[in-house]
Parts: structure tokens; C-alpha cells; sequence
């Protein structure tokens, strides 16, 4: 289900810059000051920051491509559930060609929609072939990070 959809972007934006620029990135920047908080997890394309932990650009050692690869496990069903979204309306498919403030509003009705289904559990079942590679390539993040203590400490003490 979707807990939180931001759709006042038109055109082509990444995921980042619309999440740097949303009230959750505030509120979780703001609160989520320590580990036991928890935190979300991001492609290489967020900055690893002490709410977001990120993937090692280039993992070392064995702690490092373990860390990485648990989080491509979890991140693959995010980006599952992004393609099932998409695959379920017709919509999300291409170009929109109407006023920005109505596809903002359709997006909005689709995600309601989506998380009714679910509760409702009629489950939108691709196959499992159609989900096996459903994340994007993402230009890596180019910019201050100041979670990669935590990542850091999560890695050696957990992986």
C-alpha cells in the first residue's frame, strides 16, 4: 500500500528530488535523529543520510556487498510494487497530455484506488517473470551525506 504519494512533479522527475522536496523529507529530517528510530531505504540515486540508508557505491569488503545486497532484496519489492501500480492503470504508462493539476489529481485517485484493491485483496498477480528485474538504473547521488556513519555501523554490526 502506499503511505505517502507526491504527484505535483510534471514531466520527468527523479524520486529524489521530488522526496527532498516533500513535507515527509522534512518531518523524517527534523525527528529521526538515532538508529532506533528506523529509517527508509533508497537507491543509489538518494544521499545517505541518517533517516536513508543507501547502497555502498563500491562495497570493500565482505560486510559491505552483504549490507548491499540485503537492501536490494528489500528494495526490489518497493520497486515491485511500483510496477504493479503501474501495469494496474493504464495510465501510468505514457504521457499524459492534460492540465498538470488534473493528472496530479488522477495519480492521487489511482494510488487510493491501488490501496483499496489491496485491502480488498484483489491482488494484481503480473507472474513472477514480470517482477524478477523491475529496478531502474539510477544515476549515482552526487552530494553531502552525512548518514554514512550510521551505515557504517549498521554494516559491521549487523552484516
Amino acid at each position: 500500500m502506499f503511505t505517502n504519494v507526491v504527484a505535483k512533479w510534471p514531466g520527468n522527475a527523479h524520486d529524489s528530488f521530488i522526496f527532498q522536496d516533500s513535507l515527509i523529507y522534512d518531518k523524517l529530517n527534523d525527528e529521526l535523529k538515532d538508529l532506533e528510530d528506523g529509517f527508509l531505504i533508497g537507491d543509489s540515486g538518494y544521499g545517505c543520510k541518517p533517516f536513508i540508508m543507501t547502497p555502498y557505491p563500491h562495497p570493500s569488503t565482505q560486510h559491505q556487498e552483504a549490507f548491499n545486497e540485503a537492501l536490494g532484496k528489500t528494495r526490489v519489492k518497493i520497486e515491485q510494487s511500483f510496477g504493479i501500480f503501474k501495469r494496474r492503470f493504464h495510465l501510468m504508462h505514457s504521457e499524459i497530455r492534460m492540465d498538470p493539476v488534473k493528472v496530479s489529481q488522477l495519480i492521487g485517485a489511482c494510488a487510493v484506488l491501488h490501496n483499496i484493491a489491496i485491502l480488498r485483496n484483489d491482488m494484481y498477480d503480473p507472474g513472477e517473470a514480470m517482477l524478477e528485474n523491475d529496478q531502474p538504473d539510477v544515476p549515482p547521488y552526487d552530494g553531502p551525506e552525512d548518514g554514512l556513519q550510521i551505515r557504517d555501523y549498521i554494516c559491521e554490526h549487523y552484516f
